[in-house]
């Protein structure tokens, strides 16, 4: 791209009162981006596969519990809270979106995650602060739900920071991308990789060694399952590592998410996305034997290594860029194409020497990045306990296909599922095709389908679907 075009950006950035630590940031992605020094290859044969990582069964065992206590007393809890969940026609947090009833009230995400640390609090003795990293579009209607919750309370430690800010980019031309329809389109956070240049520019890492924290614990805020937790605080305390990612055992569903690896030349983890493998490598890759685990997204830090490594880099750690495709109105396919220039949080991994890995349950990974997840979150499959924990009997769910034209905006889904989801436990798989909406009290069991029947329908209440879809009610 020509420099003009940077000029630009930058000039856009200056207009818009964008610090200098975030313009300096956004120079880095914009320029490694233009120079073509993204998309390289992590190949099979230059990394070795990781095995053997403690699990947290075995940690629990052997963990004496008045050391993680102590250990849990001097940690901290950031939630990533900026995005909006376009994806699903969402034009607020996604942590607002309602997902469980508790005692006959609605509950979000956020509510939940609130609940999680005040459980733990009062149980464990513990301040547990929590700091929200919020955007620029989720953080007033975010912050409103934590001051509302009577049983919340923080001293001295930010309830949140807020992520920067960047321009989106005209795919075309490199440019910043001009939408007057709605100029607040024109921006977008830089990923979640941004979370250590925010947590630096903030002091928040002073503000929590000052209040004797040691540890932070991080994790999206649409993992409900990723909670605070003693005896995995008392594990990151032990072990001296610097840096440590969850992962979880790999199945069939999840052979294209990112994985970690060990770099033969350094030694050292790395966090390697499918868009990192050499086609040449994707079979190996995607092989669930070679490589047992996926990275999870929440991560354990050790505040005295961040703050080292954070000075080392001026608050800017060299991460990989992620090249992210779009429209500047996530939600209009017929708007113009535009570039968003981001990082991910756990591709930090390889800065630290002695990084570790743990692998959890599946009850620590509960993300909801579609409405197909929404539709097992809401399930009876689900219960939320008074400790505010997701509880389902084995956390083995069923593959779900919800018609895409129907299902993948909220207001649709919501719209289709008037009296909530249907019943999931028998369940093996679900795939509905076409325009289905659901009365009342309907069970779906073994491999349930709806077929698209060119036409709006009706599953009437109390009815069961099956392979064979709506099953007869009358005796053969």
């Amino acid at each position: 791209m020509e420099p003009v075009a940077y000029e630009h950006c930058q000039a856009k950035m200056q207009q818009q009162g964008i610090s200098e630590l975030a313009m300096a940031q956004f120079e880095r992605l914009y320029r490694t981006w233009s120079d073509g020094d993204v998309g390289g290859y992590i190949r099979e044969a230059d990394v070795t596969a990781l095995h053997d990582v403690p699990t947290f069964q075995e940690i629990r065992e052997s963990m004496d519990m008045d050391f993680a206590l102590e250990a849990f007393a001097h940690t901290a809890f950031i939630k990533l809270n900026g995005g909006l969940g376009t994806s699903m026609g969402l034009e607020q947090a996604k942590s607002l979106l309602p997902i469980r009833r508790h005692k006959a009230r609605q509950m979000s995400f956020l509510d939940i995650i609130l609940g999680q640390v005040i459980t733990a609090r009062k149980r464990q003795g513990v301040t547990l602060p929590l700091t929200l990293m919020n955007s620029f579009r989720t953080s007033a209607d975010s912050m409103r739900v934590v001051h509302r919750n009577k049983h919340f309370d923080q001293g001295d430690i930010p309830l949140e920071i807020i992520q920067h800010t960047e321009p989106k980019i005209d795919a075309q031309t490199g440019e910043p991308i001009d939408y007057p329809t709605n100029p607040e389109l024109e921006w977008c956070p830089p990923g979640h990789g941004d979370l250590f240049s925010t947590i630096w520019e903030t002091g928040l890492l002073d503000k929590l060694e000052a209040a004797g924290i040691a540890y932070i614990f991080i994790s999206n805020s649409d993992n409900l399952g990723a909670r605070p937790s003693r005896t995995l605080a008392g594990h990151f305390a032990k072990s001296g590592s610097p840096f440590m990612i969850e992962v979880a055992q790999r199945t069939e569903a999840d052979r294209k998410g990112g994985h970690l690896v060990v770099d033969k030349e350094s030694g050292r983890l790395i966090l390697r996305e499918m868009t990192q493998v050499d086609p040449r490598d994707k079979s190996a890759a995607m092989s669930i034997r070679r490589h047992p685990y996926f990275n999870t997204n929440s991560i354990w830090v050790r505040v005295d290594a961040l703050k080292t490594k954070l000075k080392e880099y001026q608050g800017i750690l060299p991460l990989p860029v992620i090249v992210n495709r779009k429209t500047v109105d996530p939600a209009d396919d017929s708007t113009p194409a535009v570039i968003q220039l981001e990082t991910a949080m756990g591709a930090a991994v390889s800065l630290f020497e002695g990084a570790s890995c743990v692998k959890v349950d599946r009850m620590r990974f509960l993300p909801v990045k579609t409405t197909d997840d929404l539709f097992i979150m809401r399930s009876d499959r689900f219960h939320l306990t008074d400790a505010y924990e997701m509880e389902d009997g084995n956390y083995i769910f069923p593959n779900v296909s919800l018609d895409q034209r129907y299902y993948k905006n909220i207001a649709d889904f919501n719209d289709r599922f008037p009296y909530g989801v249907p019943a999931l436990a028998a369940a093996n798989s679900v795939s509905i095709e076409g325009d289905w909406t659901f009365g009342r009290d309907v069970a779906l069991y073994a491999n349930a389908h709806l077929p698209d029947l060119g036409k709006p329908s009706y599953v009437p209440n109390g009815q069961f679907v099956g392979p064979q879809g709506v099953e007869p009610d009358d005796w053969m």
